[in-house]
Order: C-alpha cells, then sequence, then structure tokens
C-alpha cells in the first residue's frame, strides 16, 4: 500500500504528520538505529503504530511518558534487533515545589507557563497532579532549562525538583465513565453532547466561542469530525475519548463507546 492510500484512511490536516512518521521510519531502516520522537497524543501514536505496522519486518515501536497511564508520549522507532530501554526516551520528571501553605496552584497555570516560555505543545508530556502536588514530565535537556531559567509559575515562585524515585511518581485517579450510545453523526458537537448531556445547540455554541480542544488543538467549527482515539476536552466540563465506533444501527445512527471524566 503506497503512502497516498494511507492518508486516504486519515483527515486531511493529519497528511503533514503521516510525512513525518514516514521521515521517522525510514531513518531507523536506512541507519538502523532507534529514532526517538516529539511527545505525541493518543491519536498521533495511533497513526505511527497503524503505519509502522506495515513495516514489522524491518522497525519496531514502543512509547513512554513516564508513567503507565501517559496520554502524552515520546515513540521509539527501533529495528527489530535493539532491545528498548527506559533510558533511551530521555525523560525527567520535575515535581513543582511551592508554598502550599499560602498558594494553590493549578493545571492551566502550569500549562500556561510552559506554553508561556514558548514551548511546543509536543515538548513536554503530562501535567500530574493530586491534591495540590504537581510534577511535570519532560526531556532531560527541558527539565535543565526549567530549573535554571523559569522561577516563577504565575506569580509564584517555583522551584522545579528532579524525581529520582518512580515510585514517586504521581498517578493520577480519573473516573472514567464508559457511556455506550448513538449518535445522529460522528461531529464534534454531537459527540460533545452526547458525552455531557447537553443539548446540540449548547455543544455547538461551546464549541464556537473556543471553549473546546479536539487533540489539544483549539476548534471552532461544530461539524469537525470526530474519529477513534481522538481526545476531547470541554473548558469547565471534562473530557471525552472515542474509544469505539461500532457503525450504523437500522435507523442510520452511529453507534459509539466513549470514555468520559468531568472535570
Amino acid at each position: 500500500m503506497k503512502e497516498e492510500n494511507i492518508k486516504q484512511h486519515f483527515r486531511p490536516n493529519e497528511g503533514p504528520f503521516i510525512d513525518q512518521v514516514a521521515d521517522w521510519i525510514s531513518t531507523a531502516i536506512a541507519q538502523y538505529r532507534p529514532v526517538l520522537t516529539s511527545f505525541l497524543n493518543p491519536r498521533q501514536r495511533y497513526i505511527a503504530q497503524t503505519i509502522a505496522n506495515r513495516h514489522d519486518d524491518q522497525v519496531r515501536v514502543t512509547s513512554n511518558g513516564g508513567w503507565s497511564g501517559a496520554e502524552m508520549q515520546r515513540l521509539l522507532f527501533y529495528p527489530p534487533y535493539y532491545k528498548p530501554q527506559d533510558s533511551d526516551f530521555d525523560l525527567q520528571v520535575l515535581e513543582v515545589n511551592y508554598p502550599t501553605k499560602f498558594v494553590e496552584l493549578n493545571h492551566r497555570q502550569i500549562m500556561g507557563t510552559l506554553i508561556g516560555e514558548g514551548m511546543a505543545r509536543n515538548a513536554f508530556g503530562d501535567i500530574l497532579g493530586d491534591q495540590g502536588r504537581w510534577q511535570v514530565v519532560v526531556t532531560t535537556s527541558m527539565a535543565q532549562y526549567l530549573r535554571t531559567s523559569v522561577h516563577h509559575v504565575g506569580r509564584t515562585k517555583v522551584k522545579w525538583l528532579p524525581v529520582t524515585d518512580l515510585a514517586a511518581v504521581l498517578t493520577p485517579v480519573e473516573d472514567w465513565e464508559a457511556v455506550t450510545t448513538t449518535v445522529t453523526s460522528l461531529r464534534l458537537d454531537s459527540i460533545v453532547a452526547a458525552g455531557f448531556n447537553y443539548s446540540r445547540n449548547r455543544a455547538k455554541t461551546l464549541i464556537e466561542h473556543g471553549m473546546v480542544r479536539l487533540n489539544w488543538e483549539d476548534i471552532t467549527r461544530p461539524d469537525e469530525q470526530v474519529v477513534v482515539h481522538d481526545l476531547i476536552s470541554v473548558r469547565h466540563a471534562g473530557r471525552i475519548r472515542l474509544d469505539e465506533d461500532d457503525g450504523k444501527t437500522r435507523k442510520g445512527k452511529d453507534k459509539i463507546r466513549l470514555s468520559v471524566v468531568h472535570a
């Protein structure tokens, strides 16, 4: 199957990423060495795995995001002879040290600080929180930069402390709820409405007002098509993941299975 045929199975705007995956795989095969990617979201990893499976006799792929349930993970493409190690992923977990008795930080503030420092979303991994404690998964070079150059989150003075014991990495508890339902279409507004029991008009308005993200990208088109492995974030509501598309009912509706977590 040619690369252009592969693209037919994905969104048109995913074409450049498919080309990037093809380059990573070609490098791993031609140079017979491991190739490490930036942090990728679940949809990107699904695409990469799908393409890598076509070359299973020449290249393998594995991933690591610093903890077992990581959403953002780095992929490693490697020759079949190679045995990947955790150190190959060049990851460091940093804990945000700040005066918790006087200040309360949140996920959005930490994300905003990282983005405000000029980091693209694929430059760092998950932000982990648990009862006022916060950790972030980064590369070792990014860890050095944060520790020496970034001393505030908002107005709060912070230190970034390395987490050297894997047992000390936070494991966020998220109560994902399985939802099996039918929708008239796989439009973004339809999925948001189904996930949070909103009216279609309310979901449409939220999207048009920039309150919804699809795979970490701002989306303002209610008719954007959602596909399996997509992750939707709705501000102040929570997140939705499309896990399965089970085809049509007799009445022409789409049978789907979602995972939903409420904010």
